[in-house]
């Protein structure tokens, strides 16, 4: 079948010496792999290997055939060239993060609009802001309301977070966070990506990455800690 949507790149494997499998999450199929022949070598390939880089988002012509095999572009081209991400070092570090995380967390193979559309909208606002220090934080928990895990808040007035079920507590178990964990996790679950960028310092945001992927690791089968954690940390230490 032949389709025509977007795409946002999730991450790129180089095959042998010239080819590449390229991992995209699609508006109207869901998670997909693709080969790309060649991708390396031909003056004449459209398939720029600038096309694949982390969270670029592409508009694609593809041929799915739905076999659960490797899918093949007839024409890629981007939906909009990113004007900071590439060439800010805080922001394509945080690009590479989160595409790792992404790349361990997205298992559908199937539509998911809303999902696409919020992360489409997320990276632009990225790419379109400068004060961005709290935004890796609020997308991963934003995320998590498209796949199935958001915490339920109805109850925060209470002192603790339990990360199993994904609820406040009155009372601390071995899975609560402690109360000061809390308090921060409370402050996060208020935020949006224009909130003020200084409500959190450095040991603070890296209090709240260690929290949030420990509850992506509780709820997700197989979840790795992302390899360019240590990078991000660096970063914004």
């Amino acid at each position: 079948m032949q389709v025509k949507t977007k795409a946002i790149v999730i991450s790129s494997l180089k095959y042998q010496e010239k080819s590449l499998i390229v991992k995209c999450f699609t508006e109207t199929d869901g998670l997909k792999s693709y080969f790309v022949h060649n991708a390396f070598s031909g003056k004449n390939n459209k398939q720029k290997i600038a096309y694949f880089q982390p969270l670029n988002i592409l508009e694609i012509e593809a041929v799915h055939k739905n076999k659960g095999t490797l899918e093949n572009f007839k024409e890629v081209k981007l939906s909009t060239a990113y004007q900071t991400i590439n060439t800010d070092i805080f922001k394509s570090t945080i690009v590479i993060f989160l595409s790792e995380v992404l790349h361990h967390s997205i298992h559908e193979e199937e539509k998911n609009e809303d999902l696409f559309h919020f992360l489409e909208t997320a990276f632009l606002w990225l790419d379109n802001h400068e004060t961005i220090s709290n935004f890796h934080l609020i997308l991963l928990i934003e995320t998590t309301k498209f796949l199935g895990f958001y915490p339920d808040s109805s109850d925060n007035d209470l002192k603790f977070f339990e990360m199993t079920e994904g609820i406040f507590t009155p009372f601390q178990s071995l899975s609560c966070l402690s109360e000061h964990e809390t308090n921060l996790f409370k402050k996060l679950l208020s935020l949006k990506f224009d909130s003020d960028q200084k409500v959190f310092a450095g040991i603070e945001r890296s209090i709240l990455l260690k929290i949030i992927l420990d509850y992506y690791a509780f709820h997700l089968d197989g979840f790795r800690r992302p390899k360019s954690l240590e990078v991000l940390k660096e970063v914004f230490s």
